[in-house]
């Protein structure tokens, strides 16, 4: 069987996905997600003008002065009356402009004396000096947020100011994630137990910086019956294991999801580490079948499952944004698999680690990026550039 290029790998993961269905949320807990539909301003910011500081709010017309000083406006405790000819008012930053008033003296360029006010400064305000104009951020019906588009913390605070409570996106994405292998046991057994388990606790740990609420179906033995039942009785939008799907006798995987009904769309992608990656569809869900190899689980996890979480939850852009960084050190041609090396920057320089075997946690540990290589790139030398993605 040949092996499928990476990139047409993730498009065909991407093919089996549906996004979960949208609900309508408190606008804190919307952040870390994606709007499921385009939102536009229900006011205008600021929905009138305001002093930028701290001064007098005048009429330009009446420069170069004396005023008298009729009152003062503060932020939320406007001036409720009208400025006439030779009128002022104090005010302070983000208070509301009295009506007739246009320009504001900031009070460095002003004295007082009583209730009245000179300018003192060395040239007149301009028209509109120190004013934030009504509309200067946005207006009622402007587009704020594009559907796909992230609920970053600012985001989040733009769309508070433009009016929104309840934000639409996707509901959380439901991950069912299983282990299996006789010779795993719970992390914190016995040395002498047998293999920890780590796969579960790395995907769990990736797992956290999405909208996913995580279902752990443990550690299952590699008894083709128990991991059908397991599989068939899985609700959930994505079943992800780990373990199991190459083609040795104790690989038993992929024929109990098929026992279990699902249908497998590809196995065996031309990248490293992870060729033995599989996916296809089981009822509602998408099945991604990692290998049990951590690092490889890492970065099957990386370009395939966290993609996957963010189109089902309505991202725009699901795949991981790559950057160019110089190489810190020479690496050999590549061949036709997609290699994906571990590597720390320093001083924005990458810097690929010695060893990459792929059973090697401590170097995926200490690693912050991958030097992405695709295949049969040439021989690469110190400075040249490299395209990465972060990890750390």
């Amino acid at each position: 069987m040949s092996l499928l290029p990476l990139d047409e790998a993730q498009a065909r993961v991407f093919a089996l996905a549906t996004p979960v269905p949208v609900e309508t949320v408190p606008i804190v807990e919307a952040i870390g997600r994606w709007a499921a539909g385009d939102l536009a301003a229900l006011r205008t910011q600021p929905d009138r003008a305001l002093s930028s500081m701290d001064g007098y709010a005048i009429r330009f017309a009446d420069l170069p002065g004396p005023w008298e000083v009729i009152g003062e406006s503060a932020a939320g405790r406007p001036f409720a009356g009208s400025l006439r000819t030779g009128q002022a008012t104090r005010i302070f930053t983000g208070a509301a402009l009295p009506d007739g008033a246009d320009t504001v003296l900031v009070q460095e360029e002003a004295s007082r004396d009583g209730a009245r006010l000179l300018l003192t400064g060395e040239g007149p305000p301009r028209l509109g000096s120190s004013v934030r104009a009504a509309g200067l951020d946005f207006m009622a019906g402007d587009p704020l947020v594009a559907q796909g588009a992230a609920i970053t913390p600012a985001v989040a605070a733009l769309l508070a100011v433009g009016g929104h409570g309840g934000i639409p996106v996707r509901r959380r994405v439901r991950v069912a994630i299983a282990a299996t292998g006789d010779e795993l046991v719970p992390a914190g057994s016995p040395p002498e137990a047998g293999l920890p388990e780590s796969n579960g606790v790395m995907l769990a740990g990736l797992l956290a910086r999405l909208p996913v609420e995580r279902i752990d179906l443990g550690i299952l033995p590699d008894d083709r019956g128990v991991l059908a039942a397991a599989f068939a009785a899985v609700d959930a939008d994505v079943l992800v294991t780990t373990g199991g799907a190459s083609v040795g006798d104790h690989d038993l995987v992929r024929p109990a999801l098929e026992t279990a009904g699902a249908t497998i769309d590809f196995w065996r992608i031309a990248m490293r580490p992870g060729k033995p990656m599989m996916a296809g569809r089981l009822r509602d869900a998408v099945v991604l079948g990692l290998p049990g190899n951590p690092v490889s689980a890492f970065v099957t996890a990386t370009l395939f499952l966290l993609p996957l979480v963010r189109k089902l939850a309505g991202a725009a852009d699901p795949l991981a944004r790559r950057r160019v960084v110089p190489l810190g050190a020479p690496l050999a041609a590549n061949d036709r698999r997609a290699d994906h090396l571990r590597a720390e920057l320093r001083d924005g320089i990458a810097f690929p680690a010695p060893a990459q075997d792929s059973s090697m946690l401590r170097t995926l540990a200490h690693a912050d990026c991958l030097i992405v290589r695709p295949p049969h790139a040439p021989a690469a030398n110190v400075g040249d550039s490299v395209e990465i993605l972060d990890i750390g």
